[in-house]
């Protein structure tokens, strides 16, 4: 049995790894999505991680294409009921589809809804902070939402720790739901933006913590190591070649080294240091085979020793 974690104050209990949706409709077609999704509740992981606006950044996709393929394994036999299933709303649609007004948050939500065929979302998220509208405006939208029973709990993600902390402070004055989670941008490449802000915040406040790019976009892999393997990555080469530089591959010495000691891969070994974060619930990961998923689940069962988190803490610092 897999344990399970609080997410936050959310009464939300989660696997302790979150599949990360992003690939849905993109780089894994429905049936390979599908087999992921089977195979991913098969063995006891029930988290599972979206957004509205997923893939909308391919050519000729326009967003929705995610969920669209999360709905059709629901509706094909997929176990809804096994599932917290996290959605988001914010990024642009179209321009006049865009951010957390109280009538676009009502009316994504029930396009999300739909693409997903579901009654509920257990997890819906402000995918982006919109200083353009009130807070109270956004979280009374969300508040509408929790009590028709269309969401269960609200999380924030790309937030400011000044941003997250006023909309907690809002919540708490109006009597408003509140954000019970935090989806940041959080590896071991990627520290300094969590770390000296809004962790704090969150242990403080006591909300769980979903971090997104939990293998640098695959880069903690080990897959790329140069210019010429920054090609391959269907994310982008930009995005690898940030971590193309003597820190990242220090990063990449470091988990060779681990991985070798503990008979694991890179890749298990940074999902396990995120795991051995106090502050952290449940990374988030993807996966476009079932030999990948594979390995990103035995992360969750590996737990790293003092003198491996030390290796991985001064080589990342």
């Amino acid at each position: 049995m897999i344990p399970r974690r609080p997410l936050g104050r959310s009464g939300l209990q989660v696997s302790p790894l979150c599949f990360g949706g992003n690939v849905f409709g993109w780089t894994a077609d429905d049936a390979t999505s599908f087999s992921l999704l089977d195979a991913f509740v098969d063995a006891g992981f029930d988290f599972v991680d979206t957004a509205d606006v997923y893939s909308r950044w391919v050519p000729g996709h326009a967003g929705g294409e995610s969920e669209t393929v999360i709905g059709k394994w629901i509706a094909r036999g997929g176990r809804r009921d096994k599932l917290v299933l996290a959605t988001k709303v914010g990024f642009e649609m179209a321009p006049d589809r865009k951010g957390l007004s109280a009538a676009w948050i009502e009316r994504a939500a029930e396009d999300s809804l739909r693409r997903l065929n579901t009654d509920h979302i257990d997890l819906y998220q402000s995918h982006t902070d919109d200083a353009s509208v009130p807070l109270d405006e956004t979280l009374r939208a969300f508040d509408r939402l929790i009590r028709a029973g269309k969401v269960r709990a609200i999380g924030a993600s790309n937030h400011t720790a000044p941003r997250l902390a006023q909309a907690l402070e809002t919540s708490a004055a109006a009597g408003l739901p509140a954000y019970q989670c935090l989806q940041p941008l959080y590896n071991l490449c990627d520290r300094a933006g969590f770390e000296e802000a809004l962790e704090p915040l969150c242990r403080d406040k006591g909300l769980g913590v979903i971090p997104y790019y939990a293998l640098a976009a695959g880069f903690l892999t080990g897959k790329y190591r140069s210019e010429a393997d920054a090609g391959k990555s269907a994310r982008g080469p930009n995005t690898i070649r940030k971590y193309l530089n003597p820190r990242g591959l220090a990063i990449l010495a470091a988990l060779d080294e681990v991985a070798a000691r503990v008979g694991r891969a890179p890749g298990q070994v940074a999902i396990a240091w995120l795991l051995s974060r106090p502050s952290v619930t449940a990374p988030i990961a993807s996966a476009t085979s079932l030999a990948q998923l594979r390995e990103l689940l035995d992360a969750a069962t590996l737990t790293l020793d003092a003198d491996a988190l030390g290796r991985l803490d001064r080589a990342s610092a």
